[in-house]
């Protein structure tokens, strides 16, 4: 099994895709960087480019990238593009890729709202765990794995995403589902119409698995949270349509030790523990929050950069609510490739809509948040940071800025 940072087919013969060249506008992104190193793992050349420098270029040691200005991919590069990017330069849209990918061998892809990177992990570590080599392209990094994307023999899991319908265009073997809940309002009219989405796609599938249907696990799991014991239970059953054996699964996902920045520890320092979280909508902030709330006898804090001008156009209500389960709660300006800035709308209007007894702190950088949290802060505290873009950033400044 090659991992995210390997250069060969697993077998070191030439890969699937040797011979060619593919150059990926927003390599930078959780999906795309996962992506590309899968490509580079199956033969091809690979480069790219994107906006700034971000967490999952780590990743990405030996590939060529692109910061800043605009793509410009060398002659005779095929360009994988992003759907963020699909205004600055014509190209293969990034879903037809992978859809390639997961036509060309067995493959099992998990879909959903929440949970889906974390339960796609659980079911590649557990079949790497029992000798099944399996490859792996999921929208998050796992350090068990070695990475957020690999190549092996077995079974391809993948991550889809449905905010540009392009799990749609999927066709595993097996499919999991592990919840619906309205979440990209630019794309779906409503929860219905997501629901109707999810429904057509999964007709497709030869096998399904509706994490709803099922009871979460009572094993003492590695990762904390009901949410993910209920995560294990997807996986759980998607390995037994993978033919692994129910008993040789619990053993080994119990060893399942999570992925970054899914409430990953960043530091502890003068009596403050500091994580991330990649949670970006209300659901996810809560469950977050509620398991932080366990880790803590004193004050919990919690940093959220918005995502997305439309998601918070339509959920800064609900926000708002999700981080009253914090004691304080700061917000940055929204981070937005993905849409354009509106008109009165910005992280403010979550501010706003914090609970009365919640302290409020409007911070528009990252290190005007980090500066807050520093100010606010005291032993006995655990702060949390949340978001699809830079937050890490903002908890990185806060371990280096407590007192050593």
């Amino acid at each position: 099994m090659t991992g995210a940072g390997g250069r060969s087919s697993p077998t070191g013969e030439a890969g699937p895709l040797q011979g060619r060249r593919l150059y990926f506008v927003g390599i930078g992104g959780s999906g795309l960087s996962a992506y590309a190193n899968a490509a580079r793992a199956l033969g091809a050349e690979v480069r790219g480019w994107d906006v700034r420098d971000t967490i999952f270029m780590r990743t990405l040691a030996g590939i060529p990238v692109d910061v800043g200005g605009e793509p410009s991919p060398p002659a005779g590069w095929q360009v994988i593009v992003s759907s963020a990017h699909r205004h600055r330069i014509l190209g293969t849209p990034r879903a037809d890729f992978l859809a390639e990918l997961v036509a060309a061998r067995p493959s099992i892809v998990v879909g959903g709202a929440h949970g889906k990177t974390t339960t796609a992990s659980m079911i590649a570590f557990v079949l790497a765990e029992t000798g099944n080599d399996p490859s792996w392209i999921i929208g998050g990094v796992v350090p068990q794995l070695g990475g957020n994307a690999g190549v092996g023999e077995g079974w391809l899991v993948v991550e889809g995403d449905e905010s540009d319908r392009s799990i749609g265009a999927l066709r595993p073997q097996i499919a999991v589902l592990t919840n619906v809940e309205l979440d990209h309002h630019a794309t779906y009219a409503s929860e219905s119409e997501l629901q109707s989405f999810f429904d057509a796609w999964l007709a497709t599938v030869p096998q399904v698995v509706r994490s709803v249907e099922l009871e979460p696990v009572t094993l003492e799991l590695a990762v904390p949270g009901t949410h993910n014991r209920q995560n294990a239970a997807a996986a759980l059953a998607a390995l037994e349509l993978a033919g692994v054996e129910r008993a040789d699964a619990e053993a080994a996902i119990v060893r399942f030790a999570g992925v970054g920045r899914r409430f990953e520890l960043v530091g502890k320092a003068a009596g403050v523990a500091v994580y991330d979280d990649y949670g970006h909508n209300p659901t996810e902030l809560a469950v977050t929050l509620r398991t932080a709330r366990e880790r803590t006898r004193g004050r919990l804090i919690a940093v959220y950069q918005p995502h997305v001008y439309e998601r918070t156009r339509h959920l800064y209500r609900e926000l708002g609510e999700a981080l009253g389960l914090a004691d304080m709660a700061i917000v940055t300006e929204i981070t937005g490739a993905r849409d354009l800035p509106r008109r009165g709308v910005s992280g403010k209007l979550v501010v706003d809509a914090l609970p009365a007894h919640v302290r409020a702190g409007w911070a528009p950088s990252l290190d005007d948040a980090a500066g807050l949290a520093l100010a606010w802060a005291r032993p006995g505290d655990l702060v949390v940071t949340f978001g699809v873009g830079e937050p890490w950033k903002i908890a990185q400044s806060i371990v280096a800025g407590l007192p050593q």
